[in-house]
C-alpha cells in the first residue's frame, strides 16, 4: 500500500443511528451521528437501543490528513462547527444494513466532490475536541498561505476601431462575419 509523504492517519469509528421513518414510503431513517477516534474494527455492532431507535458502530475507517489538502482543512477549521464528513453508499443488499461506509474525510472539498456525483450519501458530523486539536496541529505544521498576486492589465486598447466583425487574418472570400468587399476584377 502506498503511503503519502507527510500524511497522518487515525482509525475512526462511525456511529450510525437507525430511527423510524417519518413518511410511509421510508420505514427507517439512517443517519451518521458521531465518530469514535481511535476505535477498533467493527461491522454494524449495536451500541444502544431505546424506544425504536438503534445506534450502531457501523464501521471503522482511517481518517487521513494530506499536505495537499491543508487549505481545505483551514477552511473547515474556520467554520462555526468544525466537522468531518462521512461518505456512505447505499448497498441495497440487506435491509438491516443498507449503507456501506466508504470513507471519512476532514476536507469539505472532497466531501463536495462525492456529493456532486449523487451516488453517495454524505453526512456532516461534528468533530470531537481531540480530533479538532489533531487537525489544527497538522495544519499549523504544514499549511503555507499563498501570497495574492494581482494580475497586471494589458494597456493595449482593442476597442478603438472596428473594421468588420470577422477576423482579418482569415483569408476566406466567403467569411460571413466580414463586411462584403467588391473585387476589382469582377466589377469590370
Amino acid at each position: 500500500m502506498f503511503v503519502y509523504p507527510q500524511s497522518e492517519s487515525i482509525p475512526v469509528g462511525i456511529v450510525i443511528r437507525k430511527s423510524p421513518g417519518v413518511t410511509r414510503w421510508a420505514k427507517w431513517a439512517w443517519q451518521a451521528i458521531g465518530v469514535l477516534p481511535g476505535a477498533g474494527p467493527a461491522d454494524w455492532k449495536m451500541l444502544r437501543h431505546e424506544e425504536g431507535v438503534t445506534e450502531y458502530h457501523a464501521a471503522t475507517r482511517d481518517l487521513t490528513l494530506y499536505v495537499s489538502d491543508a487549505e481545505a482543512y483551514v477552511h473547515e477549521l474556520g467554520t462555526r462547527q468544525p466537522s468531518v464528513y462521512v461518505v456512505m453508499r447505499r448497498d441495497g443488499v440487506t435491509a438491516d444494513t443498507p449503507l456501506n461506509v466508504v470513507l471519512i474525510t476532514a476536507s469539505p472539498y472532497e466531501a463536495q466532490d462525492y456529493e456532486d456525483s449523487g451516488e453517495e450519501v454524505v453526512e456532516k458530523v461534528p468533530m470531537p475536541v481531540g480530533m479538532l486539536a489533531w487537525v489544527r496541529d497538522f495544519v499549523e505544521r504544514h499549511y503555507e498561505e499563498e501570497a495574492f498576486v494581482k494580475r497586471r492589465r494589458n494597456k493595449n486598447r482593442v476597442d478603438g476601431k472596428e473594421d468588420g466583425i470577422g477576423d482579418p487574418r482569415i483569408a476566406q472570400p466567403s467569411d460571413v462575419y466580414r463586411a462584403p468587399t467588391v473585387k476589382k476584377e469582377a466589377a469590370q
